[in-house]
């Protein structure tokens, strides 16, 4: 290991953290719980880069968790919030900008007719939930093992993300009624999905999930599944939702369900469509969206929605994202990115097994394949953890947990690609 790398400033932020936060984070994952050491605390971002307080610099594959996507601090998103800025930071009524986002997604995304803007993903998950009960009037929904859509009480059943990464069971403080009407299956297995309408016939009000998996690790769908989902939905009068916060406007500019060519009745976004900002939304056919007050009886609101800042940088992301050639460059580099570490793996002994879809990837030290959350589990996460640290110290900065996907951006080049497997040969090769 390297004896250079000083993160002096970082460990004492973190210890005067500790003191002012639950476990010195505002949000789990950022805490190295899964990987060990501490976290380092970030100074300030550019393109593919990130520099801690200690001044190193790190090739960056979080993307403050997939906004990131056209790279930290685009000059045009920050020269386009600037001009915002002097216009004030928030008007809790409607302003222009509201509209031009919304068209821009409903053009984008092929399920969206109409769309409401939220401040988080959580929160449009949690709003569109409320929306399919309310459109059925059915009480039960059907999740998968593994999959997260936010820390609202219903979903925290068998969730990912942070919940996956600590090995947190079912979160205490979340009432046993409130999850009864959730019902789950194993992300990729059609049958129990089908057992469970059968099981419970006219009262299932839908099926959420992540098109693609991102919070048990990448995990994309097996062929038929996203299908088999659709047609099963529309079979027992339920609707489709998907989850795209994560895979929205990253795997193709229309998501996932432009990539595999199936349209949910329901979509959440979040994340790209802020360009960093914090934002959420969802949206669907206007039949169902016309539900929502002040157009219909299901109430949700909120007073930072469609906040001028964040809707000026999704306007300006999704400017960028639009060009020609976007995805292409991204599908190109992630695409080596991926297929250069499972290569290295297998060149230095490690059983590995990933995969890429455009800007998302993600890789995992078991022999796989990996087709849902207990797949994911048999990964050796001690394993993981050293090579974290190692990548970290040699200046890569993955996503702290094994459960986590990647993202590259439209900053990174083939030289930044070049470089990370390099080091990655070297840490594999210490493993």
């Amino acid at each position: 290991m390297t004896t250079t790398f000083n993160t002096k400033k970082s460990e004492e932020i973190f210890a005067d953290a500790l003191k002012l936060m639950p476990g010195g984070v505002s949000s789990p994952v950022r805490a190295f719980k899964s990987v060990g050491g501490q976290p380092i605390v970030f100074d300030r971002v550019q393109g593919p880069y990130i520099w801690d307080v200690d001044d190193n610099q790190y090739i960056d594959y979080v993307g403050t968790w997939g906004p990131a996507i056209c790279g930290h601090a685009h000059p045009e998103v920050i020269a386009a919030l600037k001009a915002a800025l002097e216009k004030g930071t928030s008007f809790g009524a409607p302003c222009v900008l509201e509209n031009v986002l919304a068209e821009m997604v409903i053009d984008a995304v092929p399920c969206i007719e109409m769309v409401r803007f939220v401040n988080s993903g959580t929160e449009a998950c949690m709003s569109v939930l409320r929306l399919m009960r309310a459109f059925t009037g059915r009480e039960k929904i059907i999740k998968f093992e593994g999959c997260y859509h936010g820390h609202a009480d219903m979903f925290l059943v068998k969730a990912g993300s942070g919940v996956a990464t600590l090995g947190l069971p079912d979160s205490p403080g979340v009432p046993k009624s409130t999850t009864t009407s959730t019902l789950t299956a194993p992300y990729n297995d059609l049958e129990a999905v089908k057992a469970l309408f059968q099981q419970n016939p006219d009262e299932i009000a839908g099926v959420i999930l992540e098109p693609v998996v991102g919070n048990s690790g990448f995990i994309p769908p097996d062929a038929g599944f996203l299908e088999g989902l659709r047609l099963l939905t529309q079979e027992y009068g339920a609707l489709l939702m998907f989850d795209e916060v994560m895979t929205g406007f990253r795997i193709a500019y229309g998501g996932a369900q432009e990539k595999f060519g199936v349209t949910p009745d329901l979509t959440t976004l979040g994340k790209v469509i802020g360009g960093g900002l914090p934002v959420g939304a969802y949206g669907g056919r206007a039949d169902i969206m016309s539900m929502v007050a002040p157009a219909g009886p299901m109430y949700q609101a909120g007073t930072l929605s469609g906040n001028p800042l964040a809707m000026t940088a999704g306007i300006k992301t999704l400017e960028l994202l639009n060009k020609p050639g976007t995805y292409d460059y991204l599908e190109k580099i992630t695409k080596k990115l991926s297929d250069g570490l499972l290569a290295i793996a297998k060149e230095t002994g490690h059983e590995a097994c990933g995969g890429s879809i455009s800007a998302m990837f993600g890789f995992f030290f078991t022999a796989g394949p990996v087709h849902n959350y207990e797949d994911a589990k048999k990964s050796d996460l001690n394993k993981f953890g050293r090579f974290h640290r190692g990548m970290l110290e040699r200046g890569i900065y993955l996503a702290p947990s094994q459960f986590e996907a990647g993202f590259t951006s439209l900053a990174h080049t083939e030289e930044h690609i070049d470089r990370t497997l390099e080091i990655a040969r070297q840490v594999m090769a210490q493993l």
